[in-house]
C-alpha cells in the first residue's frame, strides 16, 4: 500500500501550538488513516494512502485541527513517490555528509511568482545557497542555518503559497518510515 506524508508547520516549535505526538497520532487515526507512525514532535505523520489526493488529505487534517484543537496550522502532504523524488532531486549532494546544514522547503504549490526570490543575489549570501524545484525549496547553509542572513531573506520571500521546512535528517527519515 502506498503512503502518505503530512508535514505539519509550526507545532511544538517554542512552547506554541501544543499537539503532542500521541495526540497526533489520534487524530490520524481518527480520520480513518491507518499504519500511522508520528517523527518526533514537530508534526510529522506518515500514514496509509487513504486514496484522497494529497492537497485533500492536507485540508481534511488543517479543519480536523482547527475544529478540535483550535489551532490553525498550515498543512502539506505528499505522497511516498513524491518525497522520494524529492530526495533524488537534492541539487547539493555534498550537504548530504553534513545533514544538518541542508533543509527542504516543501511548498503546497508551484509557486506562481518567484521574484522575490529570483532578486536575491547569490554573491551576497555564499557561501550558503539555495534552488527551487518545483513544490520544494532546498537551502544549503555550510556553516548552519540560524546565522544564515540567505535562510532569513528566503523565509521573508512570501511566495504565495504554504510552506514548511524540514532538515535532512528528518526528509530521510520521513522516507525510510514510508518505505517501512
Amino acid at each position: 500500500m502506498s503512503r502518505q506524508i503530512a508535514l505539519l508547520r509550526g507545532i511544538n516549535v517554542g512552547g506554541h501550538n501544543s499537539f503532542p505526538k500521541a495526540k497526533q497520532q489520534e487524530l490520524a487515526e481518527s480520520l480513518g488513516f491507518g499504519e500511522v507512525s508520528v517523527l518526533l514532535q514537530t508534526g510529522n505523520i506518515v500514514f496509509a494512502d487513504p486514496g484522497t489526493p494529497p492537497q485533500e488529505t492536507a485540508r481534511v487534517l488543517h479543519d480536523r485541527i482547527a475544529a478540535e484543537l483550535g489551532l490553525v496550522v498550515p498543512v502539506v502532504v505528499r505522497t511516498r513517490d513524491e518525497l522520494a523524488a524529492a530526495v533524488a532531486a537534492n541539487p547539493f549532494p555534498q550537504a548530504v555528509a553534513d545533514p544538518k546544514s541542508l533543509h527542504v522547503t516543501f511548498l503546497s504549490a508551484v509557486p506562481a511568482d518567484t521574484s522575490r526570490l529570483d532578486g536575491l543575489d547569490p554573491a551576497a549570501f555564499a557561501p550558503d545557497q539555495y534552488r527551487l524545484t518545483g513544490r520544494e525549496l532546498y537551502l544549503w547553509c555550510p556553516g548552519g542555518i540560524g546565522r544564515s542572513r540567505l535562510a532569513e531573506a528566503v523565509s521573508r520571500a512570501r511566495l504565495g503559497v504554504t510552506a514548511t521546512a524540514r532538515n535532512w535528517n528528518t526528509v530521510t527519515k520521513l522516507l525510510a518510515l514510508a518505505d517501512a
